[in-house]
């Protein structure tokens, strides 16, 4: 059977130690494709997996002229699987979605339907986010919260989950950035977009692969990439500190003019602790951001590619 490019759609699914979910995913969205009759492509993205991810995205390829795989020569984060399945699609539009199903794929029908509308970016909103742990859930409304509100961008119920034409592939390929932000880049494009809610599915298989300390660092380093607001509570800091220097100023030259001037020993050891304490976490924001800057100037790939299989 003949594909037509221009409706070919690239489905681009991130791996990482998935071998359970594998053939279950492929499977599942073979089937809702070829009933709404979408020529598809699945690339899968092995992100340096230890078990045996490859070794059944390799079967799978063999088996079907669908399937196509990719291996990090090493685990390279979610973000880099991401472009990676971006530079290889060959389809006119491609969705991403996660390899545990949790993203239903029968909402992948609607979004392309959407996308045959006319709309170039159609975003997946999550209408609830499934059974959770309450701190996860917590952490994660803050980190949407801060990010919204550094971004002016709404990402209150954002996901991965998401439709791009081909120009907005494009679009998002051409930055040169080495630790790229998916989630913002893809809204920040601009483009025609909409969105299309849906329900977080509960793992049929395993457990999830983000710990408490990984989200945290994932927080830290796409809120970073994304925006220099963090740098300005410095400024704030600093602000801060000098409104105590001149209350505290004001304070101490008058007990002096006035005869009562203040013993302050605890006061004076309470600004120490403070002051200190801002100037190292000043140094800290200051740090991370220049260890950025590092990063970008060596221009090292965002990922590196083992082996590959299919078409």
């Amino acid at each position: 059977m003949s594909i037509q490019h221009d409706k070919l759609l690239s489905v681009i699914i991130p791996s990482y130690n998935e071998q359970d979910m594998i053939n279950t995913t492929f499977h599942t969205v073979k089937r809702i494709m070829d009933e709404a009759a979408i020529p598809f492509e699945i690339i899968f993205v092995d992100d340096g997996s230890k078990d045996l991810t490859y070794s059944n995205i390799f079967h799978l390829s063999k088996e079907y002229s669908e399937v196509k795989g990719l291996s990090f020569s090493r685990n390279f984060g979610k973000e880099s699987a991401i472009f990676a399945g971006l530079n290889e699609a060959k389809g006119a539009c491609c969705v991403i979605m996660d390899c545990d199903l949790q993203h239903p794929p029968r909402t992948i029908v609607e979004m392309y339907r959407l996308w045959e509308e006319g709309y170039e970016v159609v975003e997946g909103i999550k209408a609830s986010r499934g059974r959770e742990n309450p701190l996860h859930s917590v952490c994660a409304n803050g980190f949407y919260a801060i990010i919204s509100k550094l971004t002016d961008i709404d990402m209150t119920n954002a996901s991965d989950f998401k439709l791009l034409d081909r120009q907005a592939i494009d679009a998002l390929l051409e930055m040169p950035e080495r630790a790229p932000f998916f989630r913002a880049l893809s809204s920040w494009i601009g483009f025609k977009t909409t969105s299309i809610p849906f329900e977080v599915q509960e793992r049929t298989v395993g457990t999830s692969k983000w710990s408490l300390y990984s989200l945290i660092k994932y927080a830290i380093r796409n809120i970073t990439s994304f925006s220099g607001a963090p740098m300005q509570i410095v400024t704030g800091l600093g602000g801060i500190m000098l409104l105590f220097s001149l209350v505290l100023g004001i304070q101490s030259l008058y007990r002096y003019f006035s005869g009562t001037a203040l013993e302050g020993f605890t006061t004076v050891i309470l600004l120490q602790l403070f002051i200190g304490s801002a100037l190292m976490f000043s140094l800290g924001v200051i740090g991370h951001y220049i260890s950025r800057i590092y990063d970008e100037i060596k221009r090292r790939p965002k990922y590196i590619i083992s082996k590959r299989c299919g078409d």
